[in-house]
């Protein structure tokens, strides 16, 4: 035999399923059944939606998923923007801290005016890009102007009673409760301010704030008027009848005329609800007085900043008598 040769001359055996094994394949097997259909895959929606996505991108009709809003911090400035809505901020005296204007922006009398202004109140101006317009705003509609307006400084509840004692002043203040229109806020700012109330006391919650739209509505009375805000609007009005004050609601289901009630010369807070759901059952358990304003039957009710304005005026002439 030749080196490196078989040491037999017979054809290899090729391998083969060994003795009792046959059964083990045959329960593999088992229990598979027929292939699935793709649609029944667990990759079939993925690759679905890929497609369809891949095939709007191409025709131009898939629209970009829309940006999640994160909620504003109450200590961040707020942003107006519109030619008209911030010129008309900047005449009625918001206060502003920087405006925005676009790189190669249209100008028109409009953005000229909004410029001149600024500069004449020394507002910063800045040129910026249109993306940075568009985060500002939080995607609102611009047209290549914004104005800022830093956060309001509120007070604490007992400072307009103190403001009202230094001014050797009968205390007058409107408290709101579940008005949430920021511009029935500035309405009832405006009146406060024409009939002499020292302030006003909003709750933390559930309640509008001193927003751009309180500003404009009030025609820049809020600059001489305090805002106050309180955690719980019960325990400020518990404090405030602590302190010597009463308490009047403006309900319509109320047993007293409002200009019929006598405690309108003494120190005094005017509760005034939401035009919808009225008084809350707690803020009327603190109430001395649930006064009506008496009007025909075809009103059902009146909005919240008419209610104030009607209830002020009666405080007013009561103490000018």
């Amino acid at each position: 035999m030749a080196a490196g040769g078989r040491a037999s001359g017979r054809p290899a055996k090729k391998k083969g399923p060994s003795k009792g094994t046959g059964g083990q394949k045959r329960r593999s097997l088992e229990g598979r059944g027929a292939t699935p259909p793709a649609e029944m895959r667990h990759w079939y929606k993925d690759k679905a939606r890929a497609e369809r996505i891949a095939r709007e991108e191409q025709s131009g009709t898939r629209r970009p998923a829309p940006a999640r809003q994160q909620r504003r911090s109450e200590d961040a400035p707020e942003h107006i923007g519109g030619r008209n809505p911030v010129l008309e901020a900047l005449h009625a005296g918001v206060p502003a801290s920087a405006l925005y204007i676009a790189q190669r922006i249209d100008n028109d009398d409009r953005v000229r005016d909004s410029i001149k202004i600024a500069a004449e109140r020394g507002i910063a101006l800045l040129e910026v890009s249109r993306d940075k317009l568009d985060r500002l705003t939080e995607g609102g509609v611009h047209q290549g102007i914004a104005l800022q307006i830093p956060a309001y400084d509120y007070a604490h509840p007992s400072e307009l009673v103190e403001l009202a004692h230094e001014a050797a002043e009968v205390p007058l203040i409107v408290a709101l409760d579940s008005v949430t229109d920021p511009r029935n806020l500035g309405a009832i700012a405006r009146s406060a301010t024409a009939f002499g109330a020292h302030g006003l006391l909003i709750p933390s919650r559930r309640s509008a704030g001193v927003t751009g739209g309180a500003w404009k509505t009030s025609a820049g009375t809020l600059a001489n008027l305090r805002v106050a805000r309180a955690a719980n609007l019960t325990a400020a009005l518990r404090e405030y009848r602590e302190a010597g004050l009463f308490i009047i609601g403006l309900d319509g289901t109320g047993d007293t005329d409002i200009s019929d009630v006598e405690l309108l010369t003494e120190p005094l807070v005017i509760v005034v609800g939401s035009e919808g759901k009225g008084l809350s059952r707690l803020v009327r358990e603190h109430c001395d007085v649930l006064a009506r304003i008496p009007m025909r039957a075809a009103a059902e009710s009146l909005n919240a900043g008419v209610a104030a304005g009607v209830a002020l005026y009666e405080a007013a002439r009561h103490r000018r008598l």
